[in-house]
Order: C-alpha cells, then structure tokens, then sequence
C-alpha cells in the first residue's frame, strides 16, 4: 500500500500539543505518513515554555539527508526553528532536494508568549524560506513583524498579505484570530484575494492551532488538492478539533487532534 508523505521541520513540544507532535497527530488523522526532522526540544507545557535546547546544524542536515533520500515527501512542513544557521541547512537541503509543496509557518512566539526566535533570524527565514514556499502562513503578530505594519481589520489584513506575496513570490495565508476578527483568514495568490471564512470556536484551549493548521494544509497539499481546497479542508479540520472540548492543563490546553478517527483499538 502507497500513501502520501509529509516531512514536518520543528521544534519538539513536551507537552505533545503544538511542534512535531501535534504536527505528526494532524497529519495522521489527514491520511498521510508523517515523517520529521527535529530543530530543538523544548520543555515546555501549556502555561509556557521553560527551555529549548536546539539540534546542531549538523545534525539537522543529517536528518534531512535521511528522509529525502529514502521516503521522499510529497510536502515539506516547517514550523519553529530558532536560528540563522538552521534556516540555512534547511534551505541548502530543500533546494538540494527539490522539496515540493513546502508549507512555511514562520512561529515566532509561543501561544504562551514566549520568544521562538533569536534576533536577525526571522529575516533569514523570509529571504532563504519564503520564495522556496508553495505558501506562508503567519498570523497578525508575525506578519505585523514582517511587514512592519500594524494591523486592525481585514482591509489591512489584506494590504499586508498582497505585500509579502508580492515581495517573496510566495502566497500568503494571513490568519485573522481573536486579534482582528472571529476566524476569518486572508489567503493572496498571484495578487487574487480570498477571504475564507471560518467558525469562532469558543474554546480558550489553542495550544498547537498554528502548526495543526499548517501541518493539515500540507497533508491537503501531498494529496494534490489545490491550495485553496486545502486551506479550506485545514480550516474545517481545526473547527473540528476545537470543537470538541478537550481539557488539559493549567493553561492554554492542546486541542483533540483524534476527534475524527473513529478506532476500536481507542475504545
């Protein structure tokens, strides 16, 4: 039996609801085979991050080497990576493989508010990342970051996205939220516009919604979906995931990643 690979690049979460885990959970339940390549552990929980010990860039690559050269993805999904020199090896590698339908989400804080990455590596990222990306996907704080723009409703939503598509030949998913609008996100493609509307979940535990998002668009992507489709696929799936009230933790929880997979091996 053949199935669709998605490679995930990212940070590890001890607490299982956001980075690798919820990436290799999101994918699973997407009916893909995940794989990835780890750039730090972090300990962190749902109340924050405590520390993040980073793989050398040697390491990474030989991680890369390994997948690439054996179960080749059919998309590349890459979330936190704190460094200069681990954006690079993961550039040098995607460009040496010729990684197709890689999904950047450039996490910069922690849904619990804590820094992801060190000075001057979030411009390393826009220029060796973003034009190797079928599709960028940051919210209003990270795309605030990258345009140097503030950011209040849709319209500037949409100005910003029309501006980092037009800057690095990448189409943008610029993620609404709480912060401009119920759940309603901005997706630029070619200079086109699509507002996509979403479902306001009333649900404060949100740990992981950006890499769960990210990791579902690649799994739609692998699939051969067109970016749209899978962006709306992704979005329906993250409602989902919200919408079933998983509780842990004493702060922002995880979401239920498995609310669609009905097995007799969970009963």
């Amino acid at each position: 039996m053949k199935r669709k690979a998605v490679l995930t690049i990212a940070g590890s979460d001890s607490s299982g609801g956001a980075g690798i885990q919820a990436d290799i959970k999101t994918m699973l339940a997407n009916g893909v085979y995940a794989e990835s390549a780890i750039t730090a552990l972090t300990a962190q929980n749902t109340t924050g991050v405590a520390a993040i010990m980073e793989s050398t860039p040697e390491f990474l690559a030989q991680q890369l080497d390994c997948v690439f050269t054996d179960i080749f993805p059919d998309a590349v999904k890459i979330g936190m990576v704190s460094s200069s020199d681990l954006i690079n090896v993961i550039a040098d590698k995607l460009e040496e493989y010729g990684a197709k339908n890689v999904v950047v989400d450039p996490v910069m804080v922690a849904s619990a508010g804590s820094k992801l990455m060190v000075e001057g590596a979030a411009a390393v990222m826009a220029e060796r990342l973003f034009p190797l990306a079928a599709v960028i996907t940051p919210n209003i704080p990270e795309t605030e970051a990258l345009t140097g723009l503030e950011i209040k409703n849709e319209e500037e939503m949409i100005h910003a996205a029309t501006l980092l598509e037009k800057k690095y030949g990448c189409a943008v998913l610029c993620k609404g939220g709480h912060r401009v609008n119920d759940a309603n996100d901005v997706l630029c493609v070619n200079g086109e516009i699509t507002v996509i509307r979403g479902e306001r979940i009333d649900n404060p535990n949100t740990h992981g919604t950006g890499c769960t998002l990210s990791s579902a668009i690649a799994s739609g992507l692998a699939k051969g979906a067109g970016l749209e489709d899978a962006v709306r696929s992704a979005k329906e799936y993250i409602s989902g995931a919200l919408g079933a009230g998983l509780d842990l933790g004493a702060g922002s929880g995880p979401m239920d990643h498995g609310f669609d997979i009905d097995s007799r091996f969970a009963k």
